[in-house]
């Protein structure tokens, strides 16, 4: 059902990979020339003078964020099956690791475009994803126990 805990934990997902999206993830400040650069989930923000913004496709944060909640609400809905809630958690767990990665990539982009010297520091959009794969994991859990409790039950009868 809707009020079960796995539910509370898809939407709490849903609600930080959406949160990536407005969030941004990654800046970096150069204090000498005043360059500054900001990642978000779908692309790079540079202020100040000149700076060499890196090329790519970035929206793809964006993209995946985008898709493991709409994975994660489709997945609240699916609760009369089970072994499709299991299905749909493996896709979301392979789309967050994905979005880690591609997040990770990225920041490690912009961390070449200014003084190489100088470290960028991680924001919150980029530690979500990492909250969202934890919610992921409990949430998987609480439906493999629920559909143990369920076989359980068959064999009573």
């Amino acid at each position: 059902m809707i009020q079960r805990i796995q539910s509370v934990f898809l939407l709490l997902l849903a609600l930080a990979m959406l949160s990536v999206l407005v969030l941004p993830l990654w800046h970096k400040v150069d204090g000498l020339t005043g360059q500054e650069l900001t990642l978000t989930a779908f692309g790079f923000q540079a202020a100040g003078p000149a700076v060499a913004v890196p090329t790519g496709p970035v929206w793809l944060i964006g993209l995946l964020a985008g898709a493991s909640a709409a994975v994660a609400v489709f997945e609240i809905f699916q609760f009369r099956n089970r072994a499709k809630q299991l299905l749909l958690g493996s896709v979301n767990l392979l789309l967050i690791v994905a979005t880690l990665g591609a997040a990770f990539y990225f920041s490690n982009q912009g961390e070449q475009a200014l003084n190489i010297k100088l470290e960028g520091k991680e924001l919150a959009g980029f530690y979500l994803p990492t909250l969202a794969l934890l919610l992921n994991l409990l949430a998987n859990r609480f439906i493999r126990r629920d559909e143990q409790l369920v076989r359980s039950a068959d064999r009573l009868r």
